[in-house]
């Protein structure tokens, strides 16, 4: 089974629903991205399917898998399956900008379609091959387009019998309401930052040139130079793909935070690894102890600006003008 980081309640409550043979129907895991939900929904679905690794491998022939994607011809996940399953081999606690960089279809506009619903539909009418449960795993359903969920929601509401879907989402609040009503909805606890770091230890290549792209923005802002920071945002608003620029806040984010705790004399809190302590103390330094508060609060509003589709550049230009105001 995968390694599941805490959530022993989560964990227990879905083990008593297999050992009862009381199932919701439907049930929503609402995780952090990368935050741990599909190995939670992996190691119940191995447990409720009786073992071995064919849930683990995403080769039970009952367990049909849903993503979102893009593509011309209206493509669906099975369509991309093969570099699923290579993803979640690799780490199953892949952050969403993993997955669209793993299927090759960064930056593009990604749903799940009505194309997608009707084909779960044609593959519910059917009986499991093996006699038990049919389950869909969809990830990320607040990417359904309103026809995808409509087109869904009878099976949601009068699924057949033994069936069962598992929906992990970072936005509950986006799932439609008719969709999301019918579901159990069950928290997936944020890991620890250490949690993260083991998990997530072996940082991606793009994960690190957006940790660096920050680090050149906080380094011009250390040393009052505004146009070398205007640079670095500007190279931040050149990347194509939103999930990718919403990346880079969140690694930001990270950077800020151990930052603070240094400035407070909170070293044991601190999760960077000790090759990196010698930039952090750096930083700390020539940051004022107000700055990580107040820059945090100006990439939560990023983040939320992204999500409105403004546009990437003023955004990221006005940034960081407002994090160089907030240093002098």
């Amino acid at each position: 089974m995968i390694k599941v980081y805490g959530n022993t309640e989560l964990t227990s409550a879905l083990h008593s629903m297999v050992e009862s043979g009381r199932l919701h129907h439907a049930i929503l895991l609402h995780e952090d991205d990368g935050g741990g939900a599909l190995p939670i929904a992996l190691n119940f679905l191995e447990e409720l399917y009786g073992g071995g690794t064919r849930v683990e491998r995403l080769i039970h022939p009952d367990v049909h898998f849903v993503y979102p994607v893009a593509g011309p011809k209206d493509p669906v996940s099975v369509q991309f399956i093969h570099e699923f399953r290579d993803l979640v081999a690799r780490n199953p606690y892949f952050y969403e900008s993993e997955l669209y960089s793993a299927l090759g279809i960064e930056g593009k506009q990604v749903n799940i379609s009505v194309s997608e619903s009707r084909g779960l539909i044609d593959k519910l009418s059917l009986s499991a091959v093996e006699g038990g449960y049919v389950t869909v795993v969809m990830y990320l359903p607040e990417k359904m387009n309103a026809q995808a969920a409509n087109a869904l929601l009878k099976l949601v509401e009068e699924p057949p019998a033994k069936t069962l879907f598992l929906m992990i989402t970072h936005a509950p609040e986006k799932v439609l309401t008719t969709i999301s009503s019918r579901c159990l909805h069950m928290r997936v606890r944020p890991l620890s930052p250490e949690e993260g770091r083991l998990v997530h230890q072996a940082e991606s290549e793009e994960q690190s040139s957006l940790r660096d792209l920050f680090r050149d923005m906080l380094g011009a802002l250390i040393q009052k130079d505004l146009l070398s920071a205007i640079q670095s945002a500007e190279a931040v608003a050149d990347i194509k793909d939103r999930e990718r620029q919403k990346s880079f806040c969140a690694l930001a984010s990270d950077d800020l935070r151990n930052i603070f705790l240094l400035q407070q004399g909170l070293d044991s809190l601190c999760t960077f690894p000790p090759e990196e302590e010698s930039w952090f103390r750096g930083a700390a330094g020539g940051l004022r102890k107000s700055f990580p508060r107040l820059a945090l609060a100006e990439l939560s509003t990023a983040k939320q600006l992204l999500e409105r589709n403004v546009n990437q550049k003023i955004l990221f230009t006005d940034f960081v003008g407002k994090l160089y105001m907030r240093n002098q």
